[in-house]
């Protein structure tokens, strides 16, 4: 029986959630998860963050348990610095689906759990730094979803008026960031349960 190896990493800013590129091109000039730690050649990242997002990325060398994260009954949670301060309706709207763009077709976000945080949270600072609010004030939300469509909480944040400066993701189910810092790499014993049962996920990027 094959021994899997699962592991929690801090994406940071300015990477991309994959290990290697085929375009030369991009190869040279971007940044890989490869390069933050020595990962077994069969490890794959279960669900993507994009080059500008952070946040908590899990990976795997056990197909079945990436199947079962990305499931639409698992809680992902972003918290996302807005440009503005957001309204009531905004709040209502992110919270009950809007229209989003995706593969060039519209896209209706199912309902997320959606609040404002009262405080920024306490998160390590950003190697490239954010507007100050000189441009206007900025504020933090929550997000809650329980799908991933490409870029789909800043295109949500932006449908509603508020676009998105900072993205982090500080939750997968009940595995949170807490305390990494950004390129920090953590194995752990497992991640989440699988049941031999289950039907295979949908294909979707966190």
């Amino acid at each position: 029986m094959t021994e899997h190896r699962h592991f929690l990493l801090y994406k940071p800013f300015g990477y991309l959630s994959q290990f290697m590129s085929n375009n030369a091109r991009e190869a040279r000039k971007k940044k890989f998860l490869g390069e933050l730690h020595d990962f077994p050649a069969d490890t794959m990242a279960v669900g993507r963050l994009d080059e500008h997002s952070e946040g908590l990325l899990l990976l795997t060398t056990d197909g079945r348990v990436s199947e079962r994260i990305r499931r639409k009954d698992v809680e992902k949670e972003y918290y996302a610095q807005v440009d503005g301060l957001p309204t009531d309706e905004a709040i209502r709207q992110l919270q009950e689906g809007l229209e989003i763009a995706h593969r060039s077709v519209l896209y209706q976000t199912l309902p997320a759990r959606v609040r404002r945080l009262e405080q920024a949270p306490d998160l390590p600072a950003r190697g490239r730094k954010i507007r100050d609010d000189r441009h206007g004030p900025t504020s933090w939300v929550s997000i809650i979803v329980t799908e991933g469509k490409f870029r789909q909480v800043r295109k949500m944040t932006a449908a509603a008026g508020y676009p998105t400066l900072r993205l982090v993701r500080v939750r997968v189910a009940d595995i949170w960031l807490t305390n990494m810092q950004p390129g920090e790499v953590r194995e752990v014993p497992e991640l989440l349960a699988v049941d031999e049962a289950e039907e295979p996920a949908e294909d979707a990027n966190g």
